[in-house]
């Protein structure tokens, strides 16, 4: 697939492509990637660094609403810990889900739904983890915007008016549990497209294909 080159460094410079991994001058992708890790989800309030969730509604179980904040380093913080957590004790998969569903932007042109919800298990494994009880929480440790995102701001700086979009990677760490008394723990790192149009909150865009440094 073919894009001018006005519209590949706009493209670049919001951090959102669709369905492949633009930036040949840059490097730097984000957009529609089915980047398939361990089960992920929403995120637990009580070991947030970040700005503060709205508890959850009943039809989005265990999952917080998003944030109210402006800020894209901040809000990536407290999607990629709702992004890394959930608790199949409390929470079906339908509404784990809705309550991921809940973060998206509504601008369906830049909305990424596919990269989102690809990091969901299917029904039949959500079904065998909740048979186990198994639940996760998330710390994230750092969140920053990747170098080749600031670099292509700095080469296109009036592009970020078209979707007020931005790349921002964030590391972490996911702790599992489950029923008597197993568990684990891994590191984490995700780069997320975040929009945050002036005067307004942020909401989720898309999760890119690999972690841009």
């Amino acid at each position: 697939m073919g894009w001018s080159p006005n519209r590949r460094i706009a493209l670049i410079a919001i951090g959102l492509t669709c369905l492949l991994a633009v930036a040949a001058a840059t490097a730097y992708i984000t957009g529609r990637g089915e980047q398939h890790r361990s089960p992920s989800a929403a995120p637990t309030p009580a070991n947030s660094n970040t700005a503060e969730t709205k508890k959850p509604a009943a039809e989005t179980g265990s999952v917080p609403r998003p944030p109210r904040v402006s800020d894209p380093v901040q809000f990536a913080k407290a999607a990629a810990e709702m992004l890394w957590s959930y608790d199949t004790r409390t929470t079906g998969r339908e509404q784990q889900l809705a309550g991921m569903e809940a973060w998206m932007t509504k601008e369906s042109e830049y909305s990424d739904w596919v990269s989102i919800s690809a990091q969901m298990p299917d029904p039949t494994l959500w079904s065998r983890m909740a048979d186990q009880k198994q639940h996760a929480t998330a710390t994230v440790s750092e969140a920053h915007y990747p170098a080749a995102f600031k670099q292509a701001l700095a080469d296109a700086p009036s592009a970020i008016t078209e979707a007020y979009i931005y790349a921002v990677t964030v590391t972490g760490k996911q702790t599992i549990a489950w029923a008597k008394g197993g568990g684990g723990a891994e590191e984490r790192s995700i780069t997320l497209a975040v929009q945050c149009r002036p005067s307004a909150d942020c909401s989720l865009v898309a999760i890119a294909p690999r972690v841009a440094p």
